[in-house]
């Protein structure tokens, strides 16, 4: 829709503004494409949303956090840390030097309910920090970050030190396998991040938890007039982040095919990424669900894009990063001229 001013004329400034940063990546695709017109296939756009399809789930994790004007370092490192539990509940019985030997066939909602467990602590500890100790979640996430990864560290040392693979037939189709309709196949991760966004949606936008939730980002002071329980909020958010960081986790190793415990890193860079290019501002209060995966969907499309046409891998953490503070940069001039 076009912007005007009050002339009725277009404002190409505000528009600028409002759409500036979908301007850029678009002419980037129009580059891509120009220099392999082969890139838009029906192959390459599944392989997109295949690609994207672990990073929206954990994308919808920390887009909640941004919303209350807090954010979340840990992330990523939750995803390795559960995906290496994964990994070493999961081996196939034949495997050589099975983390744990006695296990014959874990079952593999059993290794789901516990890692989500594990996040839900990991994340309900950081909320108690944030909301409780009056933490900044800069800081909180900080520290978490770092205690998740010794804690994995550990427990991968534990396992043996090295790639922990061999999975389990049952898990590998779980993460890797699809839907064969004729010639079409429908990846089942796609499935997984299609059910994640639905209930997502309905906890945004449906329930009175969401509601809180927009509420505390909006304005916290007024939220606590209103009768919010705001620590409460918090902490039931966080936890929730990381429950849908472990899910992550446990696709990100079943879909790679084994994992170490630098599984994760810097994952929760392209998640915070995604969520602002996404139209979540990180001044609070405001974000889609549908900004979220369109998102993450633009940034897998320059990721996959710029990896298609053989862009050295250090100009793409350049571009990643430019995009990064572009992102936020048009933010906080979109929240100046709200002010």
């Amino acid at each position: 829709m076009a912007i005007r001013g009050k002339d009725g004329n277009i404002d190409f400034k505000k528009l600028f503004i409002e759409s500036g940063l979908y301007l850029v990546l678009f002419l980037m695709l129009v580059l891509i494409v120009i220099k392999e017109p082969s890139f838009l296939s029906i192959r390459n756009f599944k392989n997109i949303l295949t690609q994207s399809s672990v990073r929206l789930i954990i994308a919808l994790g920390i887009a909640g956090l941004i919303v209350t004007t807090g954010t979340d370092l840990s992330a990523g490192r939750q995803v390795g840390f559960a995906a290496v539990i994964s990994a070493s509940l999961l081996q196939a019985a034949t495997t050589a030097h099975k983390v744990y030997p006695g296990i014959q066939e874990f079952p593999i909602f059993g290794a789901i309910l516990i890692v989500m467990i594990v996040g839900m602590i990991i994340g309900g500890i950081n909320g108690i920090v944030v909301a409780k100790l009056n933490v900044h979640p800069f800081i909180a996430t900080l520290g978490s970050m770092t205690a998740v990864y010794g804690i994995n560290s550990l427990y991968y040392d534990y396992a043996g030190g090295s790639p922990i693979s061999g999975f389990d037939p049952k898990y590998s189709s779980f993460a890797q396998g699809y839907f064969q309709i004729g010639d079409f196949t429908l990846p089942y991760l796609i499935i997984y991040s299609l059910i994640a966004t639905v209930i997502m949606w309905i906890l945004w936008n449906k329930t009175k938890f969401g509601k809180n939730v927009f509420a505390v980002g909006g304005n916290i002071e007024a939220a606590k007039v209103s009768g919010v329980n705001v620590t409460w909020t918090l902490v039931k958010l966080y936890a929730l982040s990381g429950i849908f960081y472990a899910f992550g986790g446990f696709l990100e190793a079943g879909r790679i095919g084994s994992a170490t415990n630098n599984l994760g890193f810097m994952y929760e860079m392209d998640a915070i990424a995604a969520c602002v290019i996404g139209g979540v501002s990180f001044y609070g209060g405001v974000g889609k669900i549908s900004g979220v995966v369109t998102g993450v969907i633009i940034l897998t499309v320059i990721n996959y894009g710029l990896t298609y046409v053989g862009v050295n891998p250090y100009w793409q953490y350049i571009i990643k990063g430019v995009i990064i503070v572009g992102a936020v940069a048009f933010d906080a001039i979109k929240y100046a001229k709200k002010k």
